[in-house]
């Protein structure tokens, strides 16, 4: 009597990614536990640092209109020297998981889901009120520590927006330019550029 093949049992299936597990999960964060465990998102920002996962909701209209704008623009201007530039990619620094505004690589992040920090030669932040010390002091912080080059801060109080960038220099972030709106803001490093702030927001004049 012919004996009946041994069919090995099915490997366990992996569970789809789902945010269900922020509810079970005790155990510190990372950003490459984030990344496999977490779903692919368009709506809140999913990061991690020190361990905790951060989750926060998408900021003002006129933020999205800088961050629409602005990348684009940075974008032609530093693909002429040999850069990338993203808004809102997934930037990994050991443990941490950050989601700048604004990231410009040292090469394309095509075909990746996260880049590591060390890529970076230029990360920017728009100021958002209800996380005003958060893009003003405590992430260029952790960017300086990570000793990525430039930092570009975009303020938008009392809707007048203004550029401001930063080299670091001994460790810590010093002013390189600045401009408001109805100025030019013009940098040279790492690549040349230059915008009136006024034009990335959204009005009925533009």
């Amino acid at each position: 009597m012919a004996q009946a093949a041994f069919a090995p049992e099915p490997a366990p299936q992996r569970p789809e990614p789902s945010f269900d597990v922020l509810r079970w999960h005790d155990e510190p964060w990372t950003a490459r536990l984030a990344l496999d465990l977490l779903p692919e998102t368009n709506g809140p920002k999913v990061e991690v640092l020190s361990g905790s996962v951060i989750v926060t909701p998408h900021a003002g209209i006129d933020h999205q209109s800088v961050e629409r704008e602005l990348p684009y623009l940075l974008h032609r201007a530093a693909r002429r020297a040999g850069f990338w530039v993203y808004p809102e990619i997934n930037l990994t620094s050991g443990t941490n998981l950050f989601i700048p505004d604004i990231a410009v690589l040292r090469a394309s992040g095509g075909g990746r889901s996260a880049v590591d920090i060390s890529q970076a030669v230029l990360l920017g932040e728009i100021v958002s009120p209800g996380n005003r010390r958060k893009d003003v002091i405590d992430r260029p912080r952790e960017y300086a520590a990570a000793g990525v080059p430039f930092f570009l801060r975009v303020d938008l109080r009392n809707r007048v927006p203004t550029l401001a960038l930063y080299e670091l220099v001994d460790g810590e972030y010093r002013p390189l330019a600045a401009a408001a709106a109805g100025s030019t803001f013009t940098m040279t490093s790492p690549f040349e550029f230059s915008v009136d702030p006024a034009d990335l927001l959204d009005d009925e004049a533009s």
